[in-house]
């Protein structure tokens, strides 16, 4: 007879947690219908993007509630730490209210395993994959207002880069598909919730799509606090694209020539540079502002 292994309580294997349950596919808990009820979440932190068809996770308060407003009943489920918190139950209604289709409350200890690591303030949720715009289709627009990143490798900037992207242009948001941070759980939650509302382009070769672009007439301005031109000083009329490098190396050699100007946003100051997604809010805006003047 094979020992009995030490972990196991004598009255026989230790029963299936809450979250465990939860993520084999049981409904531990639901809300509306149960068309989702016996479909297991995303089980990596890593969510699969593209047209698979895997889960992706979000966590924290903002993103998750902005997933709920955008996905409702097609999020698959909501999982939200099982105290009795004022902000935690308010969640809960308001993914009921919008029709997702299973809520779930877990111990937080439970819903710490989920996240793998990315602080989520007791609320998560596993929505439908993101789906991508062809950077190619963009180049027709007359009004083009763009925001290329140069490997921008830090999950924090990208997503604060979006966040600006969407909230001050509604700018299509376009990056090289190698050397780039991927868009994970925590690149989702610097987003605030605002890569629901993003339009996405992961492009083979970024130097190549620039270089297109401005085969089609599209000024590309890579930005560098150094450049002796301003952003200020340029005509922002026609279709713009603005590029911005990495946060230590800047924009490399080979995207540097597929612009067709290098300008700075800064003036002379004790501090010459700014963080990659600053660099973006503060050239979307001046974009955005000179085109608002010529309008009025």
């Amino acid at each position: 007879m094979a020992p009995r292994d030490r972990n196991q309580a004598a009255s026989g294997p230790r029963p299936a947690t809450a979250g465990e349950r939860y993520l084999a596919g049981e409904n531990v808990e639901s809300r509306g219908n149960r068309r989702h009820a016996g479909r297991p979440p995303h089980r990596s932190p890593t969510p699969v993007l593209g047209s698979e068809a895997e889960d992706r996770l979000i966590v924290g308060l903002q993103p998750v509630r902005e997933a709920i407003r955008v996905h409702g009943p097609n999020l698959y489920r909501v999982a939200i730490d099982a105290r009795s918190l004022p902000r935690l139950d308010a969640v809960a209604r308001f993914a009921r209210d919008h029709g997702v289709q299973t809520i779930v409350r877990l111990p937080s200890t439970e819903l710490d395993g989920l996240a793998a690591g990315t602080q989520h303030q007791g609320v998560l949720a596993w929505a439908p994959p993101l789906a991508f715009v062809d950077a190619f289709s963009l180049l027709g627009r007359p009004n083009l207002i763009a925001l290329a990143l140069d490997q921008i490798q830090d999950p924090q900037n990208f997503g604060a880069t979006i966040r600006s992207a969407v909230a001050i242009a509604r700018a299509p948001v376009v990056w090289p598909e190698h050397a780039s941070a991927p868009l994970t759980a925590a690149t989702f939650r610097a987003s605030a919730g605002a890569v629901e509302h993003a339009t996405l382009c992961r492009v083979t070769s970024l130097v190549g799509w620039l270089n297109a672009a401005r085969d089609q007439g599209v000024d590309v301005l890579g930005l560098d606090a150094h450049a002796p031109v301003r952003l200020s000083d340029r005509d922002l009329r026609g279709p713009t694209i603005l590029v911005v490098g990495s946060e230590h190396e800047g924009l490399r050699r080979s995207v540097r020539r597929a612009c067709s100007q290098v300008v700075s946003i800064v003036g002379e100051g004790a501090i010459d540079s700014l963080n990659a997604s600053v660099a973006a809010a503060v050239a979307l805006y001046a974009v955005v502002e000179s085109r608002a003047r010529l309008v009025n």
